[in-house]
């Protein structure tokens, strides 16, 4: 029986049916639109606004000292030496210009070239949203000769700006205590701002960083006179330099000035960070293409102008993009005064104007480079021919594995049982450890939009193997024709080839890695992250990837069947079940493989019930020092590792 759909009136829909958000209303009703999030992202995001004032004041050459300390009873407070905020009357407004920085959204001084030069923000809503989803907030100004304090409550000004003494010097400190019913992790970490901290340092040379946490003994001190020549040594802690000393280049041309170090070290993997007025733009843009670019360029002319290179087969050889950036580690960071980013996230830099400004700065000095210095001109050419030779012997695995017509059904692997969904945003592939599994997987899985693929054995280390060797894993080419996108190439370049990486390729928007709950699925999976992470970071910047969370137990009582996923879990319904007579059985699944299909599908498979974690990158920085730690080659820092860490380990299922 079709049942009808009860009909209401209509509400009237009138112009006192429209609300109007006064003041930072806005913010405390829609937070997530202002800082991305209400977990511990948005949370420290608030931290980073307030720093980003006193940075701006640095970078305008007002400021050369930053204290930032976690208060006691939860709060957070910025210090700095810059100018102070201006506390003078604002005639049009008729408030003063430190509580129209703090309560009015879009106020600030970003919006005049006089003022600041270049900035990380320039939509005026940094402090006062700070401001807004604080219960508490407190500015003390040291400016003129005066301090001057405010207070404000809910983004709400509290009191007049009075002054409480006379000084000598200038600055500006905000404290501020988060509104803890507006979070859902009320809780700052102190390794998470510290390293956003260094990064500023490091990004900001000659500037000093002072962190501390009153709640402990933990300080620390943040100043790098290298800039960030000591950012890449920093980031290649975990492998081996090629050598010792950075390249580092630094320019200016017409108000754009631009900052590179790079180095090179032994891996097969290669590191690149780019920021913009120091925000970190995790997905590229203009600068970053123009470094690729010139790099390869540089290295081709001096390698034929010495003539360095054997024809190959009667053929003029030029090395790749790939080539020349196998183990490369490098930071580049410009300033522009007008900065375009793609969209509100601030990750792409869109700005088409600085092509030839930074193309000219970073050619010119490169080329300079190699000249003057010509035995580590020849050790880089050295190696990425090395690299060129192994992309030529990986050329015939990589076209085995380029992507195939969506329609020719032969291409895909035989192992794929593949979804009738043709659709990539209504697709799913679940990545399963074992044929045992992969069989339970295809049996229960859902065939209109859910793929399975079985994995046999563990994957190659992404980390350690060269692009030939990465490429001839059987189970790698089969991961790659699977997803349908290709492989390699440069996203940044104006030319690809076919098979080149195309996100728009991909046949599925779910990627889904489903292990045993045991050390060796552990493995497996931290195996798949890093080859997605370092051959197709794409996939994880886009959102595209997930970890299915299998039970680890599941309790029976008569008729009643209940699934745990931690031991926590597996406590409390224990105590539910204990009433009665009955006896109350408790088994541990050990892997996927003692799940029928039913069981897999209703735990781990059923869009309805089961958990899925995104991957996500909160810090480029750190998740590259983890990857390169925890899977790369050198021994001592993934020993020194596993000893810091093995306090906290419990019940090792081994």
């Amino acid at each position: 029986m079709i049942e009808k759909e009860k009909i209401t009136q209509p509400q009237v829909y009138a112009a006192d049916s429209i609300t109007v958000l006064k003041g930072l209303e806005a913010v405390r009703k829609r937070p997530a639109m202002y800082i991305g999030d209400l977990g511990k992202r948005g949370l420290h995001h608030l931290v980073w606004e307030v720093v980003d004032n006193s940075i701006d004041e640095a970078m305008a050459g007002h400021c050369d000292t930053i204290i930032v300390t976690m208060l006691k009873d939860g709060g957070i407070s910025v210090e700095d030496n810059g100018r102070g905020i201006p506390v003078d009357l604002h005639k049009k407004e008729g408030k003063s210009g430190l509580e129209l920085v703090m309560t009015v959204l879009h106020a600030g001084g970003k919006f005049d070239k006089d003022s600041y030069k270049v900035s990380g923000g320039l939509h005026g809503v940094g402090v006062s949203v700070v401001n807004a989803l604080s219960k508490r907030c407190i500015a003390e100004i040291h400016r003129d000769g005066k301090i001057s304090t405010q207070s404000y409550e809910t983004g709400i000004t509290k009191n007049k700006l009075k002054e409480i003494g006379t000084t000598d010097k200038t600055g500006t400190k905000i404290s501020f205590y988060p509104d803890y019913d507006i979070f859902v992790e009320p809780k700052y970490e102190y390794d998470v701002i510290d390293e956003r901290l260094r990064e500023l340092a490091y990004l900001n040379s000659g500037i000093t960083i002072f962190f501390s946490d009153e709640n402990s003994d933990r300080k620390t001190e943040h100043f790098y006179e290298g800039g960030i020549s000591e950012f890449v040594i920093h980031l290649d802690q975990n492998h081996h330099p090629v050598f010792e000393t950075p390249i580092h280049i630094k320019g200016e041309k017409e108000g754009t000035p631009v900052d590179l170090a790079l180095r090179y070290n032994d891996s097969y993997t290669e590191t690149l960070l780019t920021f913009v007025n120091n925000i970190n733009t995790i997905e590229g843009g203009t600068h970053l293409a123009v470094f690729k670019s010139a790099l390869t360029r540089s290295l081709n002319q001096y390698a034929s102008k010495n003539n360095l290179f054997k024809p190959v087969k009667g053929k003029t050889f030029s090395l790749g993009g790939d080539d020349v950036r196998e183990g490369l580690t490098a930071v580049l960071s410009i300033k522009v005064q007008e900065p375009q980013f793609e969209g509100q996230t601030k990750t792409k830099l869109g700005n088409g104007e600085i092509k030839g400004l930074c193309d000219s700065i970073i050619m010119e000095a490169l080329s300079d480079f190699f000249e003057q210095n010509p035995n580590i001109a020849k050790q880089i050419i050295g190696k990425a021919e090395n690299a060129a030779r192994a992309r030529e012997a990986a050329r015939k695995a990589r076209e085995l594995v380029r992507r195939k017509n969506v329609l020719d059904i032969s291409a895909l692997p035989g192992k794929l049982a593949d979804c009738s969904e043709k659709d990539p945003a209504l697709s799913e592939l679940y990545l399963v450890e074992g044929d045992s599994a992969g069989g339970s997987a295809k049996q229960g899985r859902d065939r209109k939009f859910q793929a399975i693929l079985p994995l046999r054995g563990k994957v190659i280390n992404a980390e350690k193997a060269r692009i030939d060797k990465l490429l001839a894993n059987n189970e790698i080419q089969t991961i790659i024709t699977a997803l349908g996108a290709g492989f390699g190439g440069d996203s940044e370049s104006e030319e690809t080839s076919a098979g080149d990486f195309n996100i728009e390729k991909l046949r599925y928007h779910k990627i889904i890695i489903m292990t045993d709950a045991d050390v060796d699925g552990s493995h497996i999976r931290t195996l798949l992250l890093t080859f997605l992470y370092r051959k197709m970071p794409e996939l994880i910047t886009g959102g595209y990837v997930y970890i299915a969370q299998p039970p680890l137990y599941k309790l029976s009582k008569g008729k009643q069947e209940h699934y745990a996923f931690t031991d926590e879990e597996r406590d409390r319904i224990l105590e539910t079940l204990k009433v009665g007579d009955k006896k109350v059985d408790i088994a541990r699944y050990k892997g996927l493989g003692e799940m029928n299909p039913g069981q897999l599908w209703e735990t781990t498979m059923d869009p309805e019930t089961r958990t899925l974690y995104q991957v996500t990158i909160n810090d480029l920085v750190e998740t590259n020092l983890v990857f390169s730690k925890l899977m790369g080659e050198v021994v001592e820092s993934r020993r020194e590792f596993i000893i810091s860490k093995a306090k906290f380990v419990s019940n090792l299922d081994i």
